[in-house]
């Protein structure tokens, strides 16, 4: 039950600020600083500027930054959820690949459901995992940032077009966080993810076996 509430509050949390980095300088106001918002990369049709928990009330440049670092990288990491989630279900797993306890993981389920069927070994091996990538991220993030541009500017793409791909990636992860969600609060309610094939008729057979 407690795993069920944890999932429902990340649900309700994935609600935050879909806004995008102000290129206008900071506003003194709430008011002020909503209306620079207002015409930024990731404020469109249909809910235009959406701040329903009021993280960028009286935010300064800083906070808003912040806020757009995380945004981006939740949406990026929950695109590889979304993948990873649809590549184990469908039964692939690392060929011979073995936890810390000697384990395989291709002995293991998939989903939410693998965090229990973990040993206390593979959870603490793939933690670690997550730390050493977000450090590493961290010390090349700039280098990254500054071949990336890079690489635009070689393949000819303008100011706009340079928008206009950061305006996908945005909704790219903003629908992956809440597609990654949606998957586990259904397996925590019936054990059915894939409640969609359902109802169209070709059901998924989720952890079938374990």
């Amino acid at each position: 039950m407690s795993l069920k509430l944890a999932t429902l509050a990340a649900a309700l949390m994935g609600a935050s600020a879909f806004v995008a980095p102000n290129k206008m300088g900071v506003a003194k106001s709430s008011s002020a600083l909503k209306m620079s918002f207002e015409n930024e990369i990731g404020v469109q049709a249909p809910l235009g500027f959406w701040d329903p928990l009021g993280l960028l009330d009286e935010a300064d440049q800083e906070r808003f930054d912040r806020l757009r670092t995380v945004e981006i990288k939740h949406g990026r990491i929950s695109m590889l959820a979304i993948l990873g989630h649809l590549v184990t279900t469908a039964g692939v797993r690392l060929p011979g690949a073995y936890d810390l306890a000697g384990d395989q993981f291709s002995s293991l389920p998939t989903g939410l459901k693998a965090l229990s069927a973990l040993p206390a070994a593979g959870v603490a091996q793939t933690i670690g995992f997550i730390g050493l990538i977000e450090l590493g991220f961290a010390q090349i993030k700039e280098e990254l940032e500054a071949d990336c541009e890079a690489r635009m500017d070689a393949a000819g793409w303008d100011d706009e077009k340079k928008d206009s791909k950061r305006a996908i990636e945005l909704n790219n992860g903003r629908a992956a966080q809440m597609g990654i969600l949606a998957l586990m609060v259904h397996e925590q309610l019936d054990n059915n993810p894939y409640i969609i094939n359902s109802l169209l008729g070709s059901p998924v057979d989720f952890n079938a076996g374990f």
